[in-house]
């Protein structure tokens, strides 16, 4: 079998449509995959694509290094979703994954494939910086943190060897989004949804509407019941959101 080119690692399609109107690609949390946005993707109905992206360190791509920066991250993502662009773009990003859509969606509006969408959700705004260091923890302190927030197969951590495996890449993307900084006045040119979970200690009501001062378009905010991973047992208020903002609207 021919191996793929690097950038077509980057992306998974995992709901697939014939005649999409709009190609949406999702960015996961810290630790997360492509297939964390599994159950997100059979929720939503209509004629919406959904890819996720795959960074490096995780499930096919494992034996690879993980990126450490978030710029990274959206500088290996960007040629990926590039090729993607015969079909109007949305973003999706979760936690970690938010600030990468974000940044993604600037690198895209330098290349002319301004994002007709995008989605943060479970993250406070860019220019709002809070002093943490899980990424500087021990294992046993990282894994602290993972519980504290819950989430999608959070009991599979309990088994030290399954723990040691997915370790090294959740600590690369703990350094990301804990060492990101946004360029003073960063926006992007689309509209920006912002989701979030009603009892998110990671995200306060004020920091998650400082997301509006970094889009020149409109601006909304939906909050839900739930805490960070509010998405995992909302998918379907979730994919209402999406569908009213990118075919309904």
């Amino acid at each position: 079998m021919t191996e793929p080119r690097v950038h077509e690692r980057w992306l998974q399609r995992i709901r697939p449509h014939p005649r999409p109107l709009v190609r949406m690609i999702c960015f996961a949390h810290a630790g997360g995959s492509a297939s964390s946005f599994a159950t997100l993707a059979r929720a939503i109905d209509g004629p919406i694509e959904v890819f996720a992206v795959q960074s490096p360190g995780r499930q096919d791509r494992r034996g690879e290094p993980c990126l450490e920066t978030v710029a990274e991250l959206a500088a290996g993502a960007l040629p990926a979703v590039l090729a993607r662009t015969d079909v109007p773009i949305a973003l999706f990003g979760h936690s970690l994954g938010a600030v990468v859509a974000f940044e993604v969606g600037r690198l895209l509006t330098t290349e002319d494939a301004v994002p007709q969408h995008l989605f943060a959700s479970g993250r406070r705004a860019p220019s709002r910086v809070r002093t943490e260091s899980v990424h500087r923890r021990s294992d046993a302190g990282i894994l602290t943190e993972l519980r504290l927030l819950g989430g999608p197969g959070i009991e599979l951590l309990d088994d030290p060897e399954i723990a040691a495996a997915f370790l090294p890449a959740i600590r690369s993307d703990y350094r990301a989004v804990e060492t990101y900084r946004c360029a003073p006045g960063a926006r992007v040119a689309c509209p920006v949804t912002v989701l979030v979970g009603d009892r998110d200690p990671r995200v306060s009501r004020a920091e998650a509407e400082a997301w509006q001062s970094h889009t020149s378009a409109a601006f909304d905010l939906q909050a839900f019941r739930g805490g960070h991973f509010y998405l995992w047992d909302r998918p379907e208020e979730v994919a209402a959101v999406v569908q009213r903002e990118l075919v309904a609207g």
